[in-house]
């Protein structure tokens, strides 16, 4: 983990708002690399593929049936795969803007899809309770294995070489290790809604539904840190780590964006935020590389770029 030099202060003037959503948003992802483009999905049955910067609408993405909850970019930002209320999962051509293929096989709507990092495995985690792994290379439609462990819904998964990481309803978050086949099981005892690892993978930042973000050692989930102040009890919000890790970053049910420094889980200033979406913030995402860009995605149905 990078050492903390203390913590930038987050990007909080509004550059640019993306509001072509009818209905909430669910999701929004930079693009991989340099991160010059944004997709967003939502309530209306779109995908949308934005430049932040400007503030425009390149290409809208028409497929789905029902709302879309979940998108992962590919590493090279050639396709990227998209879920929600269909039960199956999407992926698409970029350049394109059409489906390469889709794959069926959940019993309820797909919560969130996460490619690996060369885009061949993509995973999928249900309202079924279920995971299921798909082999973007084989020409067959059925998963190549199914987790069933979970007890409720699957609302957030992690993939990366060897593991797979899944937090569920039901107040776990299992780490499979795909090389030893096995499955570590660790109880928060609260509803997951997102569980992101740190880049060198020794964390694991969770938020759930009794207003905490919680910082797990992921070899001995010993927790090294609780943050708190913001009020999350009901919906999806995912909570992520800010520019090199050194602080973390939860937008809320009442609007407001949240920063805490990592080491010390104090509140950065303003404490309290102020309110800058009219409803919950489902969606926060930093910028991979830029330290001073990030975006929120509300159910007001509109996207926030925000900078310095």
């Amino acid at each position: 983990m990078a050492p903390s030099r203390g913590p930038q202060a987050l990007a909080r003037t509004l550059h640019k708002t993306l509001s072509n959503h009818r209905g909430p948003v669910h999701v929004v992802r930079y693009a991989k690399g340099s991160a010059k483009y944004v997709l967003s999905g939502g309530q209306d049955r779109t995908i949308r593929l934005w430049n932040p910067d400007l503030g425009t609408e390149i290409k809208k993405f028409e497929a789905h049936g029902y709302e879309v909850l979940s998108i992962s970019v590919s590493h090279d930002n050639t396709k990227f795969a998209s879920s929600g209320g269909d039960r199956s999962v999407f992926v698409w051509d970029v350049t394109a803007g059409v489906t390469t293929r889709r794959m069926s096989g959940h019993m309820g709507k797909v919560n969130v899809v996460e490619l690996n990092t060369d885009a061949t495995v993509l995973a999928s985690g249900s309202y079924d309770s279920t995971v299921r792994l798909w082999d973007l290379r084989a020409p067959a439609r059925a998963p190549i294995q199914v987790l069933e462990e979970a007890r409720d819904a699957v609302q957030t998964l992690h993939v990366d070489a060897t593991t797979i990481i899944a937090g569920s309803v039901d107040g776990h978050v299992r780490t499979y290790d795909l090389r030893k086949g096995e499955l570590r099981s660790d109880f928060i005892g609260q509803p997951v809604t997102s569980a992101i690892p740190s880049s060198d993978g020794t964390t694991l930042l969770v938020s759930t539904l009794d207003s905490h973000v919680r910082l797990f050692d992921t070899t001995s989930g010993k927790l090294l840190n609780a943050f708190t102040g913001h009020n999350h009890t009901s919906y999806r919000c995912r909570a992520c780590f800010g520019h090199e890790e050194a602080t973390v970053v939860c937008g809320d049910e009442d609007g407001a964006v949240w920063a805490w420094d990592l080491v010390d889980a104090t509140v950065l200033q303003p404490n309290p935020p102020p309110k800058v979406h009219d409803k919950v913030i489902t969606w926060t995402e930093h910028h991979p590389t830029d330290p001073g860009e990030m975006v929120t995605g509300s159910a007001d149905g509109t996207v926030k770029v925000w900078r310095h």
